[in-house]
This record gives structure tokens, sequence and C-alpha cells, in this order.
């Protein structure tokens, strides 16, 4: 009990730091910063339930979050349909398409699974580019309508950081009723031991399918909040690189962890973006840090510092008591 109150318990404190954070930053790009930060922490808590819980590795989430934003861009830009309709057109076709992927994708096992889900993400990455039609090919989609609510348009960076910090609360919220469900218990089933959950009457093809589709449905509602930020979507900012880059933020924040999958979204959403200069190196760098954590702190570098300070908590003495 004392565990689940503690899970909940981010979530008041990612709001209360939510509300106060915005006059703390210095101007609009800090501002923009942060709602990148926030559209990555919802793809990564929705690959953090199918990683880090789950166990099942995927290299193509990126694939999702881009079906996300051209659903809402096409919808809402070329056709004119209203950005809210479109950005719910963009999660149930995310949905949908995971569905649809999964149900073959996931009777593969570890690298295997990872190159079919490579394999997904790449095909939708050269549809992106090759259906110039209807996505605009490389020269993208502009002019992507804001989200309105009434008369208030979410136009500037400020308004669209108070949607995305709420979209954020309410993932965090939905990842950790998950978890603490029969559905979580389930999934780390699995994640232990296919054949073990199987043998205790877990269905885990019925799980690990609901967990996919749950992440692509997380994606894809972040890519629609990322078309409707930036009014511009383009097919290589959802190709292998930012694939690459959602599962480092699964990783060096600590795998099964929901303040890991924050804090990772907020570390790499910053290194990329000061290696933008040296782009054509990013990747390689995060390479090299996604080994580096994995030998080092398999933990991950939130959940491996917490579990460190719980030990030193443990082995430290007590007032009164000798060194």
């Amino acid at each position: 009990m004392k565990h689940e109150l503690a899970r909940y318990r981010w979530i008041v404190i990612v709001a209360a730091a939510a509300a106060v954070l915005p006059r703390l930053l210095p101007d609009r790009y800090a501002i923009h910063l942060a709602v990148m930060i926030g559209i990555n922490t919802i793809v990564a808590l929705g690959l953090n339930l199918l990683m880090g819980y789950a166990g099942q590795v995927s290299l193509g989430q990126a694939a999702f979050v881009g079906v996300g934003a051209y659903a809402s861009a096409i919808l809402s830009a070329n056709m004119g349909i209203s950005p809210w309709f479109a950005m719910a057109a963009g999660v149930a076709l995310s949905a949908l398409i995971g569905a649809a992927v999964g149900v073959p994708l996931l009777k593969l096992r570890g690298h295997y699974l990872a190159m079919g889900t490579l394999g997904f993400g790449m095909i939708v990455h050269i549809v992106l580019v090759q259906w110039e039609s209807l996505t605009g090919g490389t020269i993208g989609i502009m002019s992507v309508p804001p989200l309105k609510i009434g008369g208030i348009s979410f136009d500037s960076e400020l308004k669209m950081y108070y949607l995305v910090a709420a979209s954020v609360i309410v993932a965090m919220a939905l990842a950790a009723n998950i978890i603490n469900s029969r559905v979580g218990r389930a999934m780390r089933a699995v994640h232990g031991s296919e054949i073990a959950a199987e043998m205790s009457g877990v269905d885990t093809a019925r799980y690990k399918l609901q967990v996919f589709v749950l992440s692509a449905a997380m994606a894809g509602y972040a890519g629609s909040l990322y078309a409707h930020h930036t009014t511009y979507v383009h097919p290589d900012s959802f190709g292998f690189h930012y694939s690459i880059y959602l599962v480092v933020m699964v990783v060096i924040g600590g795998m099964a962890s929901i303040g890991g999958a924050i804090f990772g979204a907020g570390a790499v959403t910053l290194i990329a973006e000061h290696l933008r200069s040296f782009e054509e190196f990013s990747t390689v760098a995060f390479g090299f840090i996604l080994v580096a954590i994995m030998v080092f702190l398999p933990a991950g570098l939130w959940r491996g510092t917490a579990e460190a300070l719980r030990r030193l908590r443990r082995t430290a003495p007590t007032p009164g008591e000798e060194a």
C-alpha cells in the first residue's frame, strides 16, 4: 500500500512543479523545450509500459508518433476538419495500426521483435516520404492550425505548455492505475517469464497486444500535440533516430519507473537539443550513452540512484550507534 501511494504521490509532485515551472523559465524558447519534454514524456510513459513492465522491445515507436501527427495535420490543415476531431482520429488510427501490426509482431520475441518493430517504423517513414499527394513528401505539411477550446486558442508557447502539462498528468495517472491493477500484475508476469505466466493462466498474447495498442495510442496522441504545437510536420521528425531517442529515454531513466520516464524524456530532449549542430553524430553519442547505462547502471540513472540512496539509508548507522 505504501509503495502504491508513492506512485500516486509522483502525480501530485509533477502537477505542482508544472504549475510553478513557467515562472522560472527565462524565455519562450525555454517554454518550447518544456513543451517538447512533455510531449516526449507521454510517448516515454507508453513505451515504458511496453518495455519496462511487459518486457516487449519496440524500435518503431516513432512511427506511431508520426501517424498521429500526420493524421492531425492532414485532416485539419488539408481538409479543414476540427483539430480536436483530427486529434481523436490520429489517436484512433495509431491504435488501429498498433492492433493490426501487433498481432503478427508480438508472436516474435527478443531481438526478433525489435527487428520487426524497426522494419515497421522504416515502412511508415517510407510511406510518409513517398505518398506525396497525401503527406506532402519531403516538403511535409505546413500551416497546421492550433487547437481551440471555445474562444481559447492554444496558439502560444505558454498556453500549449499548460495543455501538454495537463496531458502528462493524465498519462501518469493512467499509467499508475494500469501498473497497480490486475493488468499491471499480468504485464509483470509476462516480463518475468511468458512460459510461467501462461502456465499460471495468464493470456499473454492478449495482454501484450493490449499494452502495445495502448502505447501506440499514447504515441499517436503525443504526435497530434506535436503537430498542433509546431504547426508543421516532416517525415524526418519521425524516423529511426527518434525511435532510438525514445528507447534511450526509457532506459536512461530506468525501466518500470514512472519517474524514470519523466527524467529520461527531459534528459534526452535537452541533450538532443544541444547536439543539434552535430546531428550526424547524435545517434552515435546516444548509442554510447545507452551502452554505458546498460553496463554500469542497468537500473537507469533515476531508478538506480533512488535504489542506491535507499540502500545507504538502510545501512547508515542510527543516531548514537557506533560507526
